[in-house]
């Protein structure tokens, strides 16, 4: 039977809130196995966006997490609080504080000792959150943890974990949270105890790591290529009609870069052609070529016409009514994270909508029961967060009905235009598809690096 201690609770119940604040904060979409690793396991992730990355992993595993966090996070009021009560191990890190860098031993060794006990653990190898397009070269510390874990007999798996996010400061963005195959430690141990031995292990697993990562990530070599990517991929869907794969994405993000390397010339004409292509899209209301595919018939016209209303007609007097209770604190998290750098602006609202949200429930409670007693007071705090949430759902279905509208009003009476732009995507995804097959042969898999033997 399992043993639940006041430190299992309390994971628990910060695991739950954060989970549900998360999903609410973000669209998420989880490429996982559905079997959770087991034993000694050490999730390594990219690192863009501040405290939110590892707040993800509670979405991705079940387990108990031992986190490894920056030491002057450890001093801040109600994150310190939080990490201490997770167990989290602090890193010292020079460019916080050069003295204090010897206390790292310590950190090595429980993190260590908790791998020697099956536990999990979850480290950024970048040791910084950042907003660059690729990965930043990796620490040793991840991989001298898991050798020095896997000497002492522990079977240690290290999964990398990608984080890709759409639109990491903006509420309600996409975000997918992709676990890569895991990577066996003890393939990695040194042959003997010479130091050179030691060294050459480290920067292989280290190297293996960074591959791991590199496969679940864009891993851009510069923002500018992103809608590249994002049209490339939306036009070679729309021509095998297919969905939006994100494992695809990876491949024409990789697939970019060495075409820029090999073509420039050739990959400027095209990146133009397509940002001129999407730029056009947006002029007439689409997001994607099979939005200019759309016929407006009777048929599917109708049904449309009738679910918009029944939505209106039910849904409208609700959402009104949500819009008064939550209206005033809806706007607090974006002003308290104007000034933030953008790697952080995210854990700036998603702490502050946590904390504002609680604080604005629980004063409508205390409103309502002063108002009309105890019934009202109860009712208050039973509704309010069914309420929030459709208030929440419905204010999402309204952007979809606005878009389906402004296509129709848009595209629907100006069919020559439609049927321009339908053949500029053909035309272009054409070019896409034969780019797609040409370079593709050249883009194997990354492999294992040489283990150190």
């Amino acid at each position: 039977m399992r043993r639940y201690t006041v430190r299992t609770v309390f994971y628990a119940c910060v695991r739950a809130v954060v989970a549900l604040a998360l999903r609410l904060f973000y669209r998420l979409k989880v490429n996982a196995p559905a079997e959770q690793p087991s034993g000694p396991v050490l999730f390594v992730g990219n690192h863009p966006n501040g405290l939110i990355d590892p707040a993800l992993v509670f979405i991705l595993t079940r387990r108990q997490v031992t986190f490894l966090a920056k030491a002057p996070l450890f001093k801040l009021p109600v994150i310190g609080w939080l990490l201490k009560g997770l167990d989290a191990l602090p890193v010292y890190r020079k460019q916080d504080d050069p003295a204090q860098m010897g206390r790292n031993e310590g950190t090595l060794d429980a993190a260590k000792g908790a791998l020697v006990k099956g536990r999990a653990i979850t480290i950024f190898p970048e040791g910084k959150s950042h907003s660059e397009p690729g990965l930043a070269e990796l620490k040793t510390g991840a991989a001298r943890i898991a050798l020095n874990a896997a000497r002492e007999g522990a079977p240690v798996r290290i999964v990398p974990v990608g984080l890709t996010y759409a639109q990491k400061n903006v509420f309600r963005s996409e975000v997918l949270i992709d676990q890569g195959a895991p990577i066996d430690v003890t393939a990695f141990l040194p042959k003997d105890a010479e130091p050179t031995s030691e060294q050459e292990s480290v920067r292989a697993l280290t190297e293996r790591v960074a591959e791991g990562l590199r496969a679940v990530t864009l891993n851009l070599e510069q923002w500018e290529d992103l809608p590249v990517v994002q049209v490339a991929e939306q036009l070679y869907a729309f021509r095998q009609g297919s969905q939006l794969d994100p494992e695809r994405l990876r491949l024409w993000a990789r697939g970019v870069r060495l075409f820029r390397a090999q073509e420039p010339d050739r990959y400027e004409r095209l990146r133009l052609h397509l940002a001129a292509f999407r730029n056009r899209m947006a002029l007439v209301q689409a997001t994607r070529p099979e939005d200019l595919s759309v016929e407006y018939r009777p048929g599917n016209v109708a049904p449309f016409v009738v679910k918009t209303l029944l939505t209106l007609v039910f849904g409208l007097p609700l959402f009104a009514v949500g819009l008064v209770l939550f209206g005033l604190p809806y706007p607090v998290p974006r002003m308290a994270a104007k000034s933030a750098e953008l790697d952080v602006q995210a854990t700036v609202k998603f702490l502050t909508a946590l904390v504002v949200s609680l604080v604005w429930w629980w004063g409508l409670t205390a409103v309502a029961t002063v108002w009309g007693g105890a019934v009202w007071g109860l009712a208050t705090f039973v509704l309010v967060p069914p309420l929030a949430l459709f208030t929440l759902y419905f204010a999402e279905r309204w952007g979809v009905i606005r878009h389906d509208l402004e296509m129709f009003f848009t595209l629907g009476s100006r069919q020559r235009l439609k049927a321009r732009l339908l053949a500029e995507g053909e035309r272009l995804a054409t070019e896409v598809e034969r780019l797609a097959d040409e370079y593709r042969p050249k883009l194997e898999p990354p492999g294992p690096a040489p283990v150190a033997r």
